[in-house]
C-alpha cells in the first residue's frame, strides 16, 4: 500500500530530472551514512534504531516495536533503555563541565569546526538523493504528504545554511563597555550550559530536533537527545549523517526510552538546562521536576480572525485550509479556531473550505494518521461541541474509510463545527471549545462588528499563546488585534497564516519567561546561552593611593 501511496504522493521536486526513479534508486543505496531504506522498511525487513552514548552506538536489553502508521505492521524496532540501564546517560552528563565543550575563552577552535561540520551537512541535505531519502522516511514514520515532508526537509537544509562558516562564532558575539577609571572594562559573554537535554515530539522528526540540537551545540554545550520513538529512525540516521560530516561522536547523546525513564535520566543527571517541545502537561511536570531549569515550546491552541476587508476570497480559504488540515492537522501552529467578521459569514468562505477539505485523501497523504488522538476521541469531542446551543457541523465529522490504520491512531475526516461567540464565551463551554485536538478539526465562529471586544476577551482567556493570524490589510483593526493580544509568532495581512514557520524567522511563544524560540540567533542565544559579564580591572593604581578608612 506504501509504495502506491509515496508513487502518487505531491513532489516539490518531483518534475526535475533528479528525481526519476533510476536516478534515485541508483543513489538511495549508496548514500555512506545511511543504514535503512525508506521503501523497504516492513515487517519481513523492520529497521532498528539504536542509542548513542559517550560516543558508541548501544542496544538495550530490550526492543519497543513501533507499528506502521498506514498498516499496523511492525516495521521498526527501537531500543529502549530502560530505569535500570540509564547509568551511561547518567555519567556522560556528569562529565560536561557547566562551563561547556566550549565558550569565547576555552576550545574557541569548536567553533570553527562546527561551522565546517555545518557547511557539510548543508550541502549533503541538498543533495537530490539525500534530501529524498529523509522526505520519504519522514512519510514513513509521521504520514504527510510528499510536499510537506520535503518541505521539513527543505527548511532544515537552509537553517544549516544559515549557520555555515563564522555564523557559528558571530553567535557568540561579545559586547564590552568602557569602565570608571583607566584599565577598567566590562565585557559580556554569552556562556553555554553545559549538559544539556533536548525532547522532542513526533510531527517534526527532523527539522525540530536538529534546529535545537546545532543550536545547543554551536553554544558550546553537551546535548542528550530524546525523539519520540515513533520517529527517533529520522535523527538516528540524521546524527549518522552529521557524524559523516566531521562531528566528533562524543559530541551528542541519544537516547531511546519510555517518559518515565527519561524523567529519571533527568532528574538524577540533573542537566542544567532541558528544552521540551510538547504537550503542556508534560512540560508543566518537568518545569516542577527539574526546579525551573527548563525552557518550553508547548502546546497551541492557535486562532486566526479574519478582518472586516473581504478580498481574495479564493486565496484566504485556501491559506485556512492548509492552516487547519495539513500535516492532519498535527501541527503546533495548526489552525484551532477561526473567528470570521460577519462580512466574511456572508461571503462563500465556509462553501470553499468544505471544498478544500474534500480534495484532502488518504492516497497522497494529505490527510492520514492521527498520532496522539484516536478516532473515537475526536468524534466524541465533536459530538460535545455539538450539544452546546447553536452548534452546527460545517464538514467532515466521520471516520475515514477503506484503510487499514490501526485503532491506536486516529483516522479522520477534515472536520469544522461552528458554535455561536456568545456560546464559546460561557464559563461552562470555554474549555471545552479550547480544547487543543491535535489532528484535523477546527472550531469556527463569526463575529459582528461591535462585537470584537468579545473576540479579544477570548484571546484574553486563552493558556497557550503560539502562533496566530490576523488576516486583513485594515490597518487600525489589525493594530488593535496585535496591541490586545501575545501569541509568540503573529502573522498580520491579507496573506497570514499560522502555519508554514521558516528558518528565517522567530518561531516560539510569548508570555511565558520559560518560552523557547527556534531557528534565528537571537532564539539560540536566549535558549542555549546564559549571559555571563567579566570585568577586567588592570589598573595602574593612582600614583598617590593610601589605604582608606574603613566604611
Amino acid at each position: 500500500m506504501y509504495g502506491s501511496l509515496l508513487s502518487r504522493n505531491l513532489r516539490n521536486k518531483a518534475s526535475t530530472s533528479w528525481f526519476s526513479s533510476s536516478n534515485l534508486s541508483r543513489y538511495v543505496h549508496s548514500l555512506p551514512f545511511a543504514t535503512v531504506k525508506a521503501e523497504e522498511l516492513s515487517a519481513s525487513q523492520p529497521a532498528e534504531v539504536l542509542n548513542l552514548v559517550q560516543g558508541k552506538w548501544t542496544r538495550s536489553s530490550s526492543w519497543n516495536t513501533i507499528p506502521d502508521p498506514l498498516n499496523g505492521e511492525s516495521f521498526i524496532k527501537v531500543s529502549e533503555v530502560n530505569q535500570k540501564e540509564i547509568q551511561p546517560f547518567v555519567e556522560s552528563l556528569a562529565q560536561c563541565p557547566k562551563h561547556g565543550l566550549h565558550n569565547p575563552f576555552k576550545a574557541p577552535e569548536r567553533y570553527l569546526m562546527l561551522g565546517d561540520v555545518t557547511t557539510k551537512a548543508a550541502h549533503k541535505l541538498a543533495l537530490p538523493e539525500v534530501s529524498d531519502f529523509f522526505a520519504k522516511l519522514i512519510q514513513r514514520v509521521s504520514p504527510k504528504s510528499y510536499q510537506q515532508a520535503f518541505m521539513e526537509v527543505f527548511v532544515t537544509q537552509k537553517f544549516l545554511e544559515n549557520f555555515c562558516g563564522d555564523q557559528v562564532r558571530f553567535l557568540a558575539r561579545s559586547f564590552g563597555v568602557p569602565g570608571n577609571h583607566l584599565g577598567q572594562q566590562s565585557h559580556g559573554f554569552r556562556w553555554p550550559y553545559g549538559p544539556v537535554a533536548i525532547i522532542t515530539p513526533f510531527n517534526f522528526p527532523l527539522e525540530i530536533p536538529l534546529l535545537q540540537l546545532m543550536g545547543a551545540l554551536y553554544m558550546g554545550n553537551k546535548p542528550l537527545l530524546k525523539v519520540d520513538s515513533k520517529v527517533a529512525i529520522v535523527m538516528e540516521q540524521m546524527l549518522r549523517l552529521l557524524h559523516d560530516c566531521g562531528l566528533p561522536v562524543e559530541d551528542v547523546d541519544f537516547i531511546n526510552s519510555d517518559g518515565v525513564t527519561m524523567n529519571r535520566v533527568l532528574t538524577e543527571g540533573k542537566p542544567r538546562m532541558t528544552l521540551f517541545t510538547g504537550s503542556s502537561r508534560v512540560a508543566e511536570k518537568l518545569a516542577v521536576d527539574l526546579s525551573g531549569r527548563i525552557r518550553v515550546e508547548d502546546a497551541g491552541f492557535d486562532w486566526k480572525i479574519l478582518g472586516p476587508d473581504v478580498q481574495e476570497e479564493d486565496y484566504v480559504a485556501w491559506v485556512c485550509d492548509q492552516d487547519a488540515y495539513a500535516c492532519s492537522g498535527q501541527k503546533c501552529s495548526a489552525q484551532s479556531i477561526l473567528f470570521m467578521h460577519e462580512n466574511w459569514g456572508k461571503s462563500s468562505l465556509l462553501e470553499k473550505l468544505s471544498g478544500l477539505a474534500a480534495r484532502r485523501k488518504l492516497e497522497d497523504l494529505t490527510i492520514g494518521p492521527v498520532l496522539t488522538v484516536t478516532t473515537e476521541a475526536m468524534l466524541d469531542h465533536l459530538n460535545k461541541l455539538l450539544k452546546i446551543n447553536g452548534s452546527r457541523l460545517l464538514f467532515g465529522g466521520e471516520a475515514l474509510q477503506n484503510h487499514s490504520i490501526p485503532t491506536v491512531y486516529g483516522a479522520v475526516k477534515p472536520t469544522a463545527v461552528f458554535v455561536p461567540l456568545e456560546e464559546i464565551l460561557k464559563e461552562e463551554n470555554y474549555d471545552l471549545v479550547t480544547k487543543e485536538i491535535f489532528g484535523p478539526f477546527q472550531v469556527v465562529t463569526e463575529y459582528k462588528q461591535n462585537q470584537l471586544l468579545l473576540v479579544l476577551d477570548a484571546l484574553e482567556r486563552m493558556h497557550a499563546h503560539l502562533t496566530a493570524a490576523v488576516v486583513s490589510n485594515d490597518l487600525l483593526f489589525v493594530q488593535k488585534i496585535i496591541g490586545n493580544s501575545v501569541n509568540g509568532t503573529t502573522y498580520v495581512g491579507l496573506r497570514a497564516r499560522t502555519t508554514g514557520a521558516p528558518q528565517n524567522h522567530w518561531f516560539g511563544p510569548a508570555g511565558d519567561p520559560r518560552g523557547a524560540g527556534i531557528g534565528t540567533p537571537e532564539a539560540i542565544r536566549l535558549v542555549w546561552s546564559c549571559h555571563r559579564e567579566v570585568i577586567y580591572d588592570n589598573g595602574p593604581v593612582p600614583r598617590n593611593w593610601s589605604t582608606p578608612q574603613p566604611t
